[in-house]
């Protein structure tokens, strides 16, 4: 049986996902078990604040494996600028701001399906940011993502 084969079941992560997003420009990591019993459900590196640039490659990926994604929740004060939606492979993306910090992003699937992932900041350190994704998708993390940003050198610069 292939992993074609394996029907999906909503609510759950695909297993075994680190890939770049799209070569050169970022890095995606999801959680690698389906419990998804961690407080985060994976990481983001996107490689620069420009939402335009970085998102549409975030939501592709994330759309193969978790179906249509509606919505994205960002810290408006971490990016250069951010619409209010976005048209990502012909579909509409609305996107929400918050003044929380940009440690986080919410993706919601569906109605109200939400997966959170830890944002390491694009001027992150190479091995500062791989720890720091290391840490967010293991599934006994109980780390909120500010403090693993904390821990691992990743912290925004401002």
């Amino acid at each position: 049986m292939t992993d074609s084969d394996v029907p999906r079941v909503p609510g759950l992560l695909p297993s075994a996902i680190h890939r770049s997003v799209k070569p050169g420009t970022a890095l995606l990591r999801l959680e690698t078990t389906q419990a998804r019993e961690g407080i985060l459900d994976g990481a983001w590196w996107p490689r620069s604040r420009d939402i335009g640039a970085e998102l549409p490659a975030l939501v592709s990926a994330l759309a193969e494996h978790l179906g249509p994604i509606t919505r994205v929740g960002l810290d408006a004060s971490a990016w250069a600028e951010l619409p209010t939606r976005l048209t990502i492979d012909n579909r509409v993306v609305h996107l929400d701001s918050f003044p929380i910090g940009d440690d986080t992003v919410l993706i919601t699937r569906g109605d109200n399906d939400h997966f959170a992932l830890l944002v390491v900041p694009p001027d992150t350190a190479p091995d500062a940011a791989r720890a720091a994704m290391a840490r967010a998708v293991r599934t006994d993390n109980v780390t909120q993502a500010r403090q693993i940003l904390i821990e691992t050198g990743s912290t925004r610069q401002t």
